[in-house]
């Protein structure tokens, strides 16, 4: 029985989480939620996958939390997604289907999704198995955005660069929002006791972060005769990368200068960003990176790769290198350890940049894409 509301009743949307496993997605959905939920013209519907609970716990007042059972596995996600889903979002008559990933169900009610993954990581990966996996994004990709109402992307780098080169045919489809930052990560002022020669390094285990160019230029920092240590928090999704990672700490003699902590809790973090001499962000693929304005935040001066998405976001708060250059990449590092009056300079610059972003803004704009999705309306967003 299909349900639709009342004309005057608020927006009726289904937020399609199971793809929010890890990383990005996870954050996105934690900080969205409770400021979108705010939002009393909206009426939130969340589905995830029994699993996640434990990722998620509670759904944020303000929202119905729906907890799916089915047998892990991609064909059966893909089932659920595209089958299930939009019988239940008709059922429920709902007017909107947000999926905060790159695809989502096609026929569901007015698609909307969230351009948030960069398909140029196929540049990077070697391996067979895992190209074809990217390969298959990127037609699900292509065939959602065809189909969404609207979509979100969370950059411009991201809008430009995943618009399958139909950028006249996607321009009032596609609006651009970027993400915010936790409150929790801001301090009140840039001054505050930091670790000697530490390192930060912030970001689930894929190859496309490019820790091994990291873990590379650190040698050459220590062969130097540098004190330096690296801490990597992040959890290991790509357990083969990991171990090359482990094969190069033990190649570099470094096996007391690189921890790996795994995830960590916010908190946790927090204090990482706080304590560290420098953050490095050595990544050759982002659409956004929500480390680097958590770290801005946190006032960590930032060693950051020239790649992708990190300009847009990071601005002049940073001290950048080539990404796949070990040499340039540890020239930044020294450049920053060495000299505490740049790493002030920096970390005065990242906070300052930091305030630019808000949870609270980046609900408020898709809210309002939300909206004009359930209207069908064209054309872009007022900001």
């Amino acid at each position: 029985m299909n349900r639709r509301p009342p004309p005057d009743a608020p927006v009726r949307v289904i937020i399609n989480g199971l793809h929010a496993k890890s990383g990005g997605g996870v954050t996105y959905l934690r900080n969205l939620l409770p400021h979108l939920a705010a939002d009393k013209r909206l009426e939130l519907h969340l589905f995830l996958h029994r699993e996640q609970y434990k990722l998620f716990g509670e759904a944020p007042d303000g929202i119905r939390l729906h907890l799916l059972e089915f047998r892990q596995g991609f064909l059966r996600l893909l089932f659920w997604e595209q089958c299930a889903l939009p019988l239940l979002a008709a059922e429920m008559g709902a007017e909107v289907t947000f999926s905060p990933a790159n695809y989502g169900p096609l026929l569901a009610p007015a698609p909307v999704i969230l351009l948030r993954n960069s398909l140029a990581v196929v540049q990077r990966e070697y391996r067979l198995k895992k190209r074809l996996y990217w390969v298959g994004l990127a037609a699900a990709t292509a065939a959602s955005l065809l189909f969404a109402r609207r979509a979100i992307a969370v950059s411009d780098y991201a809008r430009r660069t995943l618009n399958f080169g139909l950028t006249k045919l996607f321009a009032n489809k596609i609006e651009v929002i970027h993400h915010g930052v936790n409150e929790d990560f801001r301090v009140a002022s840039a001054n505050h006791d930091r670790e000697p020669a530490t390192l930060l390094a912030v970001s689930d285990i894929y190859v496309q972060k490019n820790l091994h160019t990291l873990i590379k230029a650190l040698g050459q920092l220590r062969q130097e005769g540098g004190t330096l240590r690296l801490v990597v928090a992040g959890h290991t999704v790509d357990r083969e990368y990991h171990q090359q990672l482990t094969d190069l700490i033990a190649e570099f003699h470094l096996g007391d200068s690189v921890e790996f902590l795994g995830g960590v809790s916010p908190e946790r973090l927090a204090e990482l960003y706080r304590q560290c001499t420098v953050f490095v962000f050595p990544s050759t693929v982002e659409t956004f990176g929500n480390p680097l304005v958590e770290a801005m935040a946190s006032a960590a001066p930032i060693a950051c790769s020239r790649s992708a998405a990190m300009p847009e976001i990071v601005g002049d708060a940073a001290e950048y290198f080539e990404p796949l250059d070990i040499a340039d990449m540890a020239r930044a590092i020294r450049h920053l350890v060495e000299n505490p009056g740049r790493r002030d300079e920096l970390a005065q610059l990242g906070q300052a940049r930091a305030a630019k972003y808000s949870w609270a803004t980046t609900a408020r704009h898709t809210a309002q894409v939300l909206f004009r999705a359930a209207r069908g309306d064209s054309g872009a967003c007022a900001p």
